[in-house]
């Protein structure tokens, strides 16, 4: 799923979040967006996630206008990915994937993908389990499936090592990055951790709500190589 922000503003009551930005991200790429806390970095992602609506200038997905109208189904086809892991306490890990798609219809079955994903994030042996019984890198890892259940064109990713020790957040990149091949997806998270930006394709900066620098990353081995050869 290609996305794209023309000339985008968003004013919030005393403040600018994004000042008429222009950014392109092609189908299947992987782009971190950097910068100083306020310089706009979630609302891109609430904006692409038709999470929220710009005051000026155009969001469009697949080389369409994203419209209030289709704000719903449009979010149908985006996974969310956040710092914290929004887990839901009373429920177990398979319950908590399977949460997003309990209230409504679908067109697949939903118990046999929850445990696909679990399997693919290698926790298909805690389904039972509840999320105080995993560590941090655990629970964000139920997260992510969670996250995938409507097998999403787009996933967006809000700090999401933010909360976890460095060699946890670098399995967790890693995760990310070999699902969204697997999958097919295109990826855009946000990082203040320089080690989490390299592994991404490019690194778009922001201060200020203004794009300050857009940069690909020099190609590497593998990601390992960009995340310094430690393997998990």
């Amino acid at each position: 799923m290609g996305v794209r922000l023309r000339g985008v503003t968003r004013r919030y009551p005393g403040l600018t979040a994004l000042d008429a930005v222009d950014l392109e991200i092609a189908d299947g790429e992987a782009v971190a967006v950097t910068g100083p806390s306020g310089s706009g970095k979630s609302t891109v992602l609430h904006l692409l996630g038709g999470m929220d609506r710009p005051d000026e200038g155009v969001v469009e997905v697949d080389d369409k206008e994203l419209t209030s109208r289709q704000l719903d189904a449009h979010r149908r086809r985006v996974g969310f990915v956040f710092q914290r892991f929004h887990l839901l306490p009373a429920l177990t890990v398979l319950d908590n994937v399977l949460a997003p798609v309990l209230p409504r219809r679908v067109d697949f079955d939903r118990r046999s993908r929850a445990l696909e994903l679990l399997e693919a994030v290698g926790l298909s042996a805690r389904a039972d389990a509840l999320p105080s019984e995993l560590s941090g890198g655990q629970q964000q890892r139920v997260a992510i499936s969670r996250a995938l259940i409507n097998r999403p064109g787009l996933l967006l990713a809000d700090e999401p090592t933010g909360n976890l020790d460095s060699a946890t957040g670098r399995e967790i990149i890693d995760l990310l990055l070999s699902l969204r091949e697997r999958y097919g997806m295109t990826m855009l998270l946000t990082t203040h951790d320089p080690e989490v930006a390299v592994a991404c394709d490019r690194i778009v900066r922001l201060h200020d709500g203004r794009i300050v620098s857009d940069e690909q990353v020099a190609p590497a081995a593998d990601v390992f190589d960009r995340l310094g050869g430690l393997r998990p």
